[in-house]
C-alpha cells in the first residue's frame, strides 16, 4: 500500500467550521495530515480530540494564545520528530514525526511559514522564522529521509502570475534554499515542470502557490502522484481559502494503527 500525506490550511476554524473540516477530512483516504494554521481555540481542539479519540497518533504542540501553527495526524504509528524541539523561534509554527516504512524510516514535516506586511516588525518576525528553521533543519538532520509540507507563504521563482514586489529576496530565498542548501526537491515540479496552479487566490487571475512539499532525493524517487485538492476552497461553502496538496509515495508504512471514524459521534454511543 503507498504511503499518502495530504497538507491543508485550516485557518484556525471556529467550531462550525472545525466540523466541516473533520469531517471532510474523515472521508479522505490519506495517511497522514499535516494541518497549518492551526491555533489554540476550540476549533482547532475538535479536530485533535476526534482523531485522536479514533486512534489516530496526534502531534499537536502548545500554541501561545494568538499563535498559529502545525498539527499532524497519522493512522500509522509514529514518534515525534526531533525538530519541532530544536526549533528556538515561535515553535509552534514546525512540527513533525517520524513513520516507519519498508524502506527505513521517514521523517514528515509540517511548517507553517509567518506572513508579513510591510511593517518592520512582521518583517523582522519572517526573517528569524527562517533563519530559526534552517538551524532546527540543520541541527536534526540524520539519515532519514524527508518529506516537508505546508504553507510556505512563499512564490517559486518565474511564478505565474509574477507578483511583482510584493516578496523580498530573504523570503524567495527560503524557496530555493530547500533544494540549494537542504537538498530538498519540489514534489509538485518533479512531476509537473510547467503546470500553473495556485493553492490561494484573492480572485482567480491572481492566484499564488503557498502550499508546497519538498522532498529528499530519495523519495523523489517513490513519487507517484502530487496534486492540489482545490474543492476544499471551490465547495460551497468553502472549508477553507487554501487548496490542499496531496502526496503518494510508493512505500509501505510498517505500523499501521487501528483507528475508527474520527467524524462518528461518539456522545451519542455513550447511551
Amino acid at each position: 500500500m503507498p504511503l499518502t500525506i495530504l497538507t491543508l490550511n485550516v485557518g484556525n476554524p471556529a467550531l462550525e467550521r472545525a466540523r466541516r473540516q473533520r469531517d471532510w477530512l474523515a472521508r479522505r483516504s490519506e495517511d497522514v495530515f499535516v494541518l497549518t494554521e492551526t491555533g489554540s481555540g476550540p476549533g482547532t481542539h475538535l479536530i485533535a480530540d476526534s482523531f485522536a479519540d479514533a486512534g489516530w497518533s496526534v502531534t499537536y504542540p502548545d500554541h501561545p494564545d494568538k499563535e498559529r501553527g502545525i498539527m499532524l495526524l497519522s493512522n500509522v504509528k509514529s514518534t515525534v520528530d526531533p525538530i519541532g524541539a530544536a526549533m528556538p523561534y515561535l515553535p509552534a509554527r514546525l512540527a513533525g514525526i517520524v513513520v516507519g516504512t519498508d524502506r527505513g524510516p521517514v521523517r514528515i514535516l509540517g511548517a507553517y511559514v509567518p506572513s508579513r506586511d510591510a511593517t518592520e516588525a512582521k518583517t523582522t518576525r519572517k526573517r528569524e522564522w527562517i533563519e530559526a528553521f534552517h538551524q532546527a533543519y540543520e541541527a536534526t538532520a540524520d539519515n532519514a529521509s524527508v518529506l516537508l509540507l505546508g504553507d510556505l507563504n512563499v512564490l517559486e521563482p518565474g511564478h505565474v502570475p509574477p507578483h511583482p514586489g510584493q516578496f523580498a529576496p530573504f523570503e524567495t530565498a527560503l524557496y530555493t534554499a530547500l533544494t540549494h542548501r537542504h537538498g530538498l526537491a519540489d514534489v509538485f515540479r518533479a512531476l509537473h515542470s510547467t503546470a500553473v496552479e495556485h493553492s490561494w487566490a484573492r480572485r482567480a487571475e491572481l492566484g499564488y502557490r503557498y502550499d508546497h512539499a519538498h522532498a529528499s532525493s530519495t523519495l523523489v524517487e517513490r513519487l507517484s502522484h502530487c496534486a492540489y485538492v482545490h474543492d476544499t476552497r471551490t465547495g460551497e461553502p468553502a472549508l477553507t481559502d487554501h487548496s490542499g496538496l496531496a502526496v503518494q509515495l510508493t512505500l509501505t508504512a510498517t505500523a499501521p494503527l487501528i483507528t475508527s471514524d474520527p467524524a462518528a459521534d461518539r456522545e451519542a454511543t455513550l447511551f
